[in-house]
C-alpha cells in the first residue's frame, strides 16, 4: 500500500478531505471578520455568538414554525443580520473615532451577553438539527466515504466566498466601500450615505457568520457555546491571512484546513493548537499577515 510519511494514502487523503471540510468553515467565517474589519475597523468578537445564533434560528424555525433547511438558510441569516444592524446603530456607532480596543471589548461583551441569554433560555445542553432530505446520503471517493451534505459545505462556502470577494473587489459597489473606508467625508461629498453604508456592511459581516452556523447546524450541535472556540480560531485565520485581506481570509482558511487535517494524522497531539503556531510564526516574519497592508 502506498504511504506518505510512513501513514497510509487513504488516511492521509481522508484527513485532507475533512481538513477541507473544516477549511471551508473557517475560510466563511474568516470573510466575515474580514468584511468588517477591512471596511469598518471594528475588530468583531462577537463573530462567534452570531455564527451560534445563525444555527440556533435554524433549529427554531423548524421546531416552531416548520421552516425547513432551505427557507433557514435565506431567513437565518437576514434575520441575524437585522440584529447586527441594530447592534451597530446602537453601540458599535459611537466608538468609531476611539481606539479600535474599545470596539473590541464592546463586541466581547456582547458575546457574553448573547451567550449567557441564550443559555438561561435554553441551557447548555446542544439540540440535532436533521440533514435536509435532498443532501442525505454518502459519496464513495475510493479512500473514503464522504456525506453528501459535507460536500454541500464545501461547495457552497466557496460559492459564497468567491461572490463576497467578487462583489468587494471587482464591482462599482466595492470601490465605494473601500473608497469610504480610506476618506469618508469626501465619499459622502459625493452624494453617498456613508453611514448607511457602514451599518448595512457590519449587517452583512453578521450574516455571514449566520450564514456559517446554519450550514453548521446539521453537523454539529447546536448549542450556546459552538462559537465559542471558533472563533478564537478564526481570529487566528484572519490574523494570518492578513487583518482586512478578503482574499487572503479565504486562502488562508481553507489552507489551514488542510494544515489541520494533516496534522491529525502525522501528530494528532499538535493538531488543536497547528494554527497558532503558524500564526505566531508568520507575525514574527510577516507582521502584516500572507496578504495583508503593512
Amino acid at each position: 500500500m502506498t504511504t506518505i510519511a510512513g501513514y497510509p494514502l487513504p488516511v492521509v487523503l481522508g484527513q485532507l478531505v475533512l481538513g477541507f471540510v473544516n477549511g471551508s468553515f473557517y475560510a466563511l467565517l474568516s470573510l466575515g471578520l474580514a468584511v468588517i474589519f477591512g471596511l469598518l475597523r471594528v475588530v468583531n468578537f462577537a463573530h462567534g455568538a452570531f455564527y451560534m445564533l445563525g444555527g440556533f434560528v435554524a433549529y427554531l424555525l423548524l421546531n416552531w414554525f416548520g421552516l425547513n433547511y432551505w427557507v433557514a438558510l435565506v431567513l437565518a441569516p437576514l434575520l441575524v443580520g437585522c440584529l447586527g444592524i441594530v447592534a451597530e446603530r446602537m453601540l458599535l456607532r459611537h466608538l468609531y473615532r476611539l481606539d479600535p480596543l474599545y470596539n473590541l471589548l464592546l463586541t466581547f461583551g456582547l458575546a457574553m451577553m448573547i451567550e449567557g441569554f441564550m443559555q438561561q433560555q435554553f441551557g447548555s445542553s446542544g439540540y440535532t438539527y436533521p440533514v435536509p432530505q435532498a443532501l442525505t446520503g454518502v459519496y464513495k471517493l475510493g479512500f473514503m466515504i464522504l456525506p453528501i451534505y459535507r460536500a454541500w459545505v464545501i461547495l457552497a462556502s466557496l460559492t459564497v466566498c468567491f461572490l463576497a470577494w467578487l462583489l468587494i473587489e471587482k464591482t462599482k459597489l466595492g470601490a465605494t466601500l473601500r473608497a469610504a473606508t480610506e476618506n469618508a467625508s469626501l465619499t459622502q461629498a459625493f452624494g453617498v450615505n456613508v453611514p448607511v453604508m457602514v451599518t448595512l456592511t457590519y449587517g452583512a459581516g453578521v450574516a455571514l457568520a449566520a450564514l456559517a452556523g446554519v450550514l453548521a447546524a446539521p453537523i454539529t450541535q447546536v448549542s450556546p457555546h459552538m462559537g465559542t472556540s471558533l472563533v478564537v480560531v478564526v481570529f487566528a485565520v484572519v490574523v494570518i491571512g492578513g487583518m482586512g485581506s478578503i482574499f487572503g481570509s479565504i486562502v488562508s482558511g481553507l489552507m489551514l484546513g488542510f494544515v489541520e487535517g494533516l496534522t491529525k494524522v502525522v501528530y494528532p497531539e499538535a493538531s488543536t493548537t497547528v494554527i497558532f503556531v503558524i500564526m505566531a510564526i508568520v507575525l514574527l516574519v510577516r507582521p502584516s499577515g500572507l496578504f495583508g497592508r503593512d
